[in-house]
């Protein structure tokens, strides 16, 4: 959906007030639990995680405005998912336009299409296209509503001192200096981070010798009715030659070009409009009436910190790992971060998990980074090749993609985010049972269409926020031994909230303290390789910690143990 009709709040010229805090006038240092520093969508959705679980929490940022111009624009399906269980996902889907559907073209033909959702029976598109300054104020309307988090703007960090209690940090303010300190410090402060600088540590990788540039126009209807609300991209075009060019539609009427420059081209001149029209105008035509609304120059670099955790600083989004912008992995990854390290965070607080927990966020956060940085690379070096050869073997690959299905697997204008499946992580409980499909110990929880007391809904939003076992049943009664071994998962010191699964027109009776849902289309069972006996326990982060063809009591709280880094198994 498009939410050009209105907008709610104009955030770009939204200025957030400084307010003076009581902690200012306090004789000492006041401690709390968790400090955020950087108040983007990665810190924002840091902190209403955190404080949705109860945590107190301080947001700090230097600024006292959202982020200006649209930045990150494509915002992928498990980020949407995220969003939903910090209680603002519909508003993004409202307000952003959906999409699923690409085309590829090169020089003046196109090449192919593709759908990055072709199944149905999903709650949330493979993507919405928001500008950042969106996603950032309904956060921040999210945050506002929560009693739990502390917004501090205009609230700079100027000094740190970490230790192993705890960390100490100096404020300034518009009314001067004072100190804070925290048990725990989530440093989400951006590519530049001056966090990572305070401590002396650094984001290592590879810079790309390229320049682009970025131009948001408001184009008039008759001319953006030429583009459908698709993901194009151009390589080596009539309009652009020797160079690629993607286009995507964000809400407001606003469509967002990247153009490809190369290296020499002079990031200043390239920023006034005499350069910028016409360029526009060669893809458009001249005859399309638009606006420009911003307009940017990049270049990038695929790197990240060694470690994400530094004692009891966390680093998190782009201050801990930063790729090129193709493949919307920068925002995705970062919103990922945040959802993997609160649920840790939360337990080690409340004294139901070692310390050593927050090791997986590291181990886990690390690979996804790796991940998005090998696929991100090989985005770049095919968007742009280093030498003759690789052009060569680019434009040969493209010409066979129009009939060829083999060489279209091989074309790659910036393979799009996906959740990383943690398959190593020291977290799970690895298969003694026989699965197919995708929902390995590791991977992020499909979503499927459900019934819960004759309504419709989806499984994910079933979840909650804590760790949640699924037993999939024949849609009969259960024997008293298994309800009791069901309920009891509720009652430990950290509760496993049960739910069963009964198959489509076969819901069981109610059983009291059990949450009973009917796979309405049989699309659950289906998506997790389930049949009557099969039980998965989940994550509070909705990733898979453990499954088993038949649910015994010990398994799952051996596997929970595990899950929560209570048996020595999280050290990496």
């Amino acid at each position: 959906m498009d939410g050009s009709a209105a907008r709610q709040t104009d955030y770009q010229a939204l200025v957030l007030d400084y307010v003076r805090s009581p902690d200012q006038d306090a004789a000492r240092p006041v401690r709390h639990p968790v400090i955020v520093v950087g108040a983007g969508p990665v810190g924002l959705t840091a902190a209403i995680d955190l404080a949705q679980q109860g945590v107190p929490v301080v947001l700090l940022d230097e600024d006292d405005r959202l982020s200006t111009g649209s930045r990150a624009i494509c915002f992928a399906k498990r980020t949407l998912e995220i969003w939903d269980r910090l209680g603002c996902g519909e508003r993004m889907v409202e307000t952003g336009v959906t999409w699923n559907l690409g085309k590829v073209f090169f020089r003046d033909e196109p090449v192919y299409s593709f759908n990055l959702l072709p199944e149905a029976g999903h709650r949330r598109p493979a993507f919405v296209n928001l500008q950042q300054y969106y996603a950032e104020g309904f956060l921040l309307e999210r945050a506002r509503a929560l009693p739990h988090i502390d917004l501090r703007w205009k609230n700079r960090v100027t000094g740190l001192e970490a230790g192993p209690e705890g960390v100490a940090l100096t404020i300034e303010t518009p009314e001067g200096e004072y100190r804070l300190a925290c048990d725990w410090l989530v440093a989400a402060d951006g590519a530049r981070s001056p966090i990572r600088k305070a401590m002396g540590l650094e984001s290592r990788g590879q810079s790309f010798r390229d320049r682009f540039l970025i131009a948001d126009i408001r184009l008039e209807a008759e001319a953006a009715a030429a583009f459908p609300t698709e993901r194009w991209f151009w390589f080596d075009p009539p309009f652009h030659p020797n160079q690629s060019v993607l286009l995507h539609k964000q809400p407001d009427g606003v469509w967002r070009i990247d153009f490809q420059l190369g290296w020499e081209a002079d990031p200043v001149a390239e920023r006034q409009p005499e350069r910028v029209i016409p360029r526009i105008q060669a893809l458009l035509g001249r005859e399309a009436r638009f606006t420009l609304e911003w307009v940017s120059i990049y270049t990038f670099a695929c790197l990240r910190m060694e470690r994400f955790r530094h004692g009891r600083v966390l680093f998190a989004g782009d201050a801990a790992h930063g790729v090129s912008p193709f493949g919307a992995r920068g925002a995705n990854s970062g919103v990922q971060d945040a959802e993997n390290l609160a649920w840790k965070l939360r337990l080690v607080l409340a004294g139901q998990a070692p310390e050593t927990l927050l090791d997986s966020y590291d181990a886990e956060r690390v690979l996804a980074a790796d991940e998005n940085i090998l696929n991100s690379t090989r985005s770049t070096d095919f968007i742009t090749p280093k030498n003759e050869a690789s052009r060569a073997f680019r434009d040969a690959t493209l010409a066979l993609a129009r009939d060829c299905g083999f060489a279209r697997s091989l074309v790659n204008s910036g393979r799009l985010s996906l959740p990383s499946t943690y398959r190593d992580s020291p977290l799970n409980t690895p298969d003694t049972d026989t699965f197919a499909g995708p929902m390995v110990p590791g991977a992020p929880a499909a979503d499927a269409p459900v019934r819960r007391g004759g309504e419709a809904g989806w499984f994910l939003a079933q979840l909650g926020g804590g760790f949640t076992g699924t037993y999939f049943s024949d849609g009969g009664a259960l024997p008293p031994a298994l309800l009791d071994a069901l309920r009891s998962l509720a009652l430990g010191p950290v509760p496993v909230q049960p739910l069963v699964v009964a198959p489509p027109g076969l819901p069981p009776a109610a059983m009291p303290g059990l949450t009973i849902l009917e796979d309405s289309e049989g699309l659950l069972a289906r998506r997790y390789d389930a049949r009557p006996g099969s039980f998965y326990l989940l994550r509070p982060d909705q990733h898979v910690a453990g499954r088993w063809r038949h649910v015994a009591p010990a398994l799952v709280q051996a596997a929970l143990a595990r899950a929560i880094g209570q048996d020595g198994g999280t050290a990496c």
